[in-house]
């Protein structure tokens, strides 16, 4: 209350006219300004940006979609469970990089982390116009997102789908790198080497795994010690005690991700071996669970976070009306050498 008994009232925001006064423009020049266009000269953008600050005006984001039936979101799909994806540094790392590249823009991330989707609620949440286009990462075979075709909804996958399809993607050579973290110990004279691969219904898990064999080929070496898993600690653990089960005399592991690589100095660690002396071992992701073992861990890097802030790029070009967005974008693998192997 004032005094006077008067109530005191908020005053109201800066409007889309007053910004146009203030820096001697048309309403539409300062719509054009706000929404990015380039169809603006630099000179009159500095002065519609100069007003925006004076006034503090901030753009109506709900009138903005209505008028351009767009919603300024992007979705992350990640099909597995949230344990998972909070336990994963890889996951931390592709998000960050797209958090990084959506930072230079309009747009907001909406991220659904869903294990299984038996409703498909997945799907009618892309449909509904709620965003303007998705990123996928850490997808399976059979998912639907593949397997949709009638979803008219631009879509970056992170990693190569399985599906047949013409699918933009961001991912790396697994074979390549599955093969340099095996040959690596092949190098440094292991002559029992197995691997721990990732789940087989994801094409990381059998690339990698498929680099692994190469490798023992072209070595002359037999490739039958492999076991599954699901790139979770636990379950590479579990796997790696199958492994010296079957094959006591191992001497050399070549694991699919580091998170895993974990799992496996546990299990190994159970059986009174030692790393590298008994067992050297190597992974795959050069993430911080690299370093959160025993023993510095030999590893495969994969530019995790650059992975993620090319795949917001490609999604950003593609939703601005670029038509020669690659399709296939490999990166570059490299080996680095700590004190696992």
């Amino acid at each position: 209350m004032q005094g006077g008994g008067g109530i005191k009232t908020r005053p109201t925001a800066p409007t889309l006219e007053e910004v146009a006064r203030e820096a001697n423009v048309s309403r539409a020049t300062v719509s054009r300004v706000v929404n990015g266009s380039p169809k603006v000269s630099p000179d009159v953008v500095t002065a519609v940006n100069a007003a925006i600050a004076k006034l503090n005006y901030v753009p109506n984001r709900a009138a903005r979609s209505l008028a351009s039936r767009t919603s300024g979101a992007i979705a992350l799909i990640v099909p597995e469970d949230t344990t998972m994806f909070f336990g994963d540094p890889y996951f931390a790392a592709i998000v960050q990089g797209i958090t990084r590249r959506l930072d230079e823009s309009e747009f907001l991330l909406n991220l659904l982390v869903a294990s299984t989707d038996p409703s498909h609620k997945t799907l009618r949440y892309l449909r509904s116009g709620v965003v303007d286009g998705a990123l996928v990462i850490s997808h399976h075979e059979g998912d639907d997102l593949q397997r949709e075709a009638g979803l008219a909804l631009p879509l970056v996958f992170g990693g190569r789908p399985s599906q047949a399809g013409d699918h933009i993607f961001v991912d790396v050579d697994n074979v390549e790198g599955g093969a340099t973290g095996t040959s690596h110990l092949v190098d440094i004279g292991r002559r029992r080497i197995g691997t721990v691969s990732g789940p087989l219904d994801m094409p990381a898990g059998v690339d990698r795994l498929e680099g692994y064999r190469r490798a023992m080929d072209a070595a002359g070496m037999p490739s039958d010690a492999y076991e599954v898993a699901d790139f979770t600690a636990a379950g590479a653990m579990e796997a790696t005690r199958r492994l010296l089960d079957r094959f006591p005399d191992l001497d050399g592991l070549f694991v699919a991700s580091d998170l895993m690589a974990v799992g496996a100095f546990a299990a190994l660690a159970e059986r009174g071996r030692s790393v590298p002396d008994d067992v050297a071992v190597v992974g795959f992701d050069d993430s911080p669970a690299a370093l959160s073992g025993p023993t510095p861990l030999t590893t495969v890097h994969q530019p995790s976070e650059q992975m993620g802030f090319e795949m917001a790029d490609l999604l950003l070009r593609h939703l601005g009306g670029d038509a020669d967005v690659p399709h296939r974008n490999i990166m570059p693998t490299h080996l680095v050498k700590r004190e696992s192997a």
